[in-house]
């Protein structure tokens, strides 16, 4: 059966028992149906919601320069390897995939109501290097970079689509604070949908993962768990990117055969490897270790693929951070070769919570949590952030969903020319070229 193509989605939700903001209540009266989508902020498609709407409309174009951009982009990425050193460490079997994105922007949503040591802690932690308020401006003129990607033309029969949007779910009638609100919708483009989490908490949840699962193309049809949603729920931050994407030079099915991957822990695995003979394409060696970049149609989205060295995978996966990983992409120059590499399915699904207490931002998860800005009524703190990544590559493209739920609430719980064969453990990241955005991470060491 044909594989449909990369429909990259992320989704990000944020579950928050929210009160009064320091700035008074958001004015929740104003309502339109979620059909009324023109000129609002994303509601999402489906009948029947109630959206409240801040006094500001999404700012389409953001007091952000390149500099400030590209300072956004490098902290994002030196986040993305600091996740991923301790990801493969705690599980040093097992594959690999999720979407930093997707968690850089649901904890974006999230420190813009964060104060004092706790919002300290999780800008050094995140690597959000710019000041209020325009770090959140760096963040919106990087979705709108992002959104522009689906106005490149494309031959017929080739896919591409790489699409941002978001948005919040409250109690009606709650008073959220204003300058929370605000600062979602002028950054987020994120309206307010209406739910009642007092009265109907497992229908709230069933109404948001049913807005997920349909974003989502039903790859992520239950991002929330059952049980989350409570009445002491205030509030549901969402946030999806969708990509969908054919490569650029697609390889030929009748070239794919079985052949023989090493797995890291020293078995061997038959899997469909697929060629693509005789291309050219950007190309690095480095010490041995081989690096390629496959773009999608269109061009301005790619994937990296990172082969360390046979028998150095542990070593070159150590010494991996932001500054080596810029290194060789920047090192890619136009070669001519035959790149091998396997049809892949992958899926992870792994808690945050103690990866980013170590990598320094604990207080967001503890009684000294200060989320005042969300809320000044009740003591709030982040219980735990779940995230889920799937990825499908095939001889046409690349399928691949992401999924991050951050739990907020008021109780705690604990060359020239080249050969690549991609036979052995290898990385992989879908970047987006101009910005250098990174979207997604993979990590392959057994396709058993």
């Amino acid at each position: 059966m044909r594989l449909r193509l990369s429909h990259a989605l992320l989704f990000t939700a944020l579950c928050a028992p929210a009160c009064a903001d320091d700035g008074g209540p958001a004015q929740t009266a104003d309502t339109v149906s979620d059909t009324d989508t023109g000129g609002t902020p994303d509601t999402g498609g489906e009948p029947g919601f109630e959206v409240a709407q801040s006094a500001f409309s999404r700012d389409l174009d953001p007091a952000a320069n390149d500099a400030e951009l590209t300072t956004l982009v490098a902290g994002n990425t030196t986040f993305a390897l600091d996740l991923y050193r301790w990801l493969r460490t705690d599980k040093p079997g097992d594959n690999l995939f999720y979407s930093p994105h997707s968690i850089s922007v649901a904890l974006a949503m999230t420190y813009a109501g964060a104060r004092g040591t706790t919002a300290d802690e999780m800008a050094a932690t995140l690597h959000f290097d710019l000041a209020d308020p325009t770090l959140h401006a760096a963040m919106n003129r990087l979705a709108l970079a992002l959104d522009s990607r689906e106005d490149v033309e494309v031959p017929d029969g080739e896919p591409f689509t790489l699409r941002v949007s978001n948005a919040i779910w409250g109690l009606s009638g709650y008073p959220y604070g204003q300058p929370f609100i605000d600062t979602l919708a002028l950054n987020y483009g994120a309206g307010l949908h209406l739910v009642d989490f007092v009265g109907n908490p497992e229908g709230s949840r069933e109404t948001i993962n049913s807005w997920i699962s349909e974003r989502t193309n039903k790859l992520i049809p239950e991002l929330i768990p059952d049980g989350v949603i409570k009445p002491t729920t205030r509030m549901v931050l969402t946030n999806a990117i969708y990509f969908f994407a054919g490569w650029q030079t697609p390889f030929a099915k009748a070239l794919t055969v079985k052949a023989p991957f090493a797995n890291l822990g020293g078995t061997t695995s038959q899997v469909d490897l697929m060629t693509l003979p005789d291309t050219e394409l950007p190309y690095a060696s480095v010490d041995g270790h081989q690096v390629i970049e496959l773009p999608y149609v269109g061009e301005d989205v790619s994937m990296v693929v990172i082969l360390p060295a046979a028998g150095a995978f542990e070593t070159f996966e150590a010494s991996l951070d932001a500054s080596r990983l810029t290194s060789l992409t920047q090192g890619l120059s136009r070669a001519t070769g035959t790149l091998r590499m396997p049809k892949l399915t992958l899926k992870s699904k792994f808690s945050l919570a103690a990866v980013l207490k170590d990598l320094g931002m604990p207080t967001a998860f503890g009684d000294a949590a200060d989320l005042s800005g969300i809320a000044s009524a009740e003591h709030l703190f982040i219980q735990d952030v779940i995230h889920e990544g799937v990825v499908k590559v095939d001889e046409e493209g690349t399928e691949a969903a992401a999924a991050t739920a951050v739990i907020v609430g008021t109780d705690s719980e604990p060359v020239s020319s080249f050969e690549m064969t991609v036979d052995r453990p290898y990385l992989f990241v879908i970047r987006d070229r101009p910005t250098g955005a990174i979207l997604f991470v993979g990590r392959v060491v057994s396709m058993e």
